[in-house]
Order: structure tokens, then sequence, then C-alpha cells
């Protein structure tokens, strides 16, 4: 399924994002995911990436089988910041060690602008 984001609605606080998806056999079906605006706020998460996490929501929703409406929920967002704290902790984790260069010598200056 090829999805194309089209825009959202909004009602109160409530945030309805839209899709047009394509099927292989090229028939267009409309699908719509639900999201409460105070999930964006308490999960620190930025509206900007709504899309995003609603096109992803319904992926799985296709591999899962799921019929019926699509939403965003409070399980979904926190499921998304633990990845995005545990993908920041791996990148951290890769670059440790200090300074990559060659090891100054006990001699050299910390900096070559720097001489004693």
């Amino acid at each position: 399924m090829e999805l194309r984001y089209i825009g959202f609605d909004q009602a109160q606080n409530t945030r309805v994002y839209k899709f047009d998806g394509r099927a292989e056999d090229k028939s267009a079906i409309r699908f719509a995911v639900s999201i409460d605006m105070a999930l964006f706020l308490r999960h620190h998460v930025g509206i900007q990436e709504g899309p995003t996490l609603c096109a992803q929501k319904l992926t799985a929703d296709f591999v899962a089988q799921h019929r019926g409406e699509h939403e965003l929920t409070n399980e979904d967002l926190a499921a998304h910041v633990a990845e995005r704290i545990a993908a920041k902790a791996r990148k951290g984790n890769h670059h440790k060690g200090g300074f990559r260069g060659r090891k100054p010598e006990p001699w050299q200056a910390p900096f070559p602008w720097w001489r004693r």
C-alpha cells in the first residue's frame, strides 16, 4: 500500500490526519488517523512529526490487518519517544572514546595555537 498525506482536519483537541492509499491494483482508498493533541505536548513530540507517525501507524495497522478506525494512542507516542531515546543512546555509545585524532605527546600544548 502506497500512502500519500493529503492534510488534516481539527475539531477541538482532536486532529485527524488524512491519507490517500493506493493498492497494487491502483484502487484508491481514503484513510484517517486521529490523535488527541494533548499527547504531543505530554510526550514532547513536535506536531510536525504527526504525519510521519500516522503513516507508520497505518502501515502497522495494515500488517496487523486492523479494520476500522485508526488512532494514535498514548502508547504509540510513548513507544516513539522510547525508540528515539534508545537510538540516541546507541549513537552516543558509538562515539564514546573521547578524542578521535592521534593522542598528543605530553610536551605538546592541548591546542596548536597555544604555545608555551
